[in-house]
């Protein structure tokens, strides 16, 4: 995801998850596709450290696509913490999307 409104709708939808290192929000998107958007700040770190974690968690959704449910839109909000195994972004993103799906989805 790219678009300002694509992340304020998964704000406004007020459904997240907390992963200390990370907070997932989730909202339908309408498509038969999921999506993910990120968002990382300063607080986290220089510009490398920045960059590394959009890496991991990009390559973690790469791995985990097939797994997650279709139709939703995750924007993940990166929290400054010591870089976790690859493993666990991939259980992590997993987790906390069917977590987010709606009860009557």
């Amino acid at each position: 995801m790219k678009r300002g409104e694509d992340f304020d709708r998964a704000y406004q939808g007020r459904r997240r998850r907390d992963l200390g290192a990370m907070v997932v929000y989730g909202t339908p998107n309408g498509l038969p596709v999921t999506r993910l958007g990120l968002s990382v700040s300063r607080k986290v770190g220089a510009a490398t450290v920045r960059n590394r974690a959009k890496r991991m968690l990009r390559e973690a959704f790469r791995h985990v696509r097939a797994e997650l449910p279709i139709g939703l839109d995750l924007v993940v909000v990166v929290r400054p913490h010591a870089e976790w195994e690859p493993e666990r972004y991939r259980r992590g993103l997993v987790d906390a999307a069917r977590a987010l799906v709606p009860r009557d989805a």
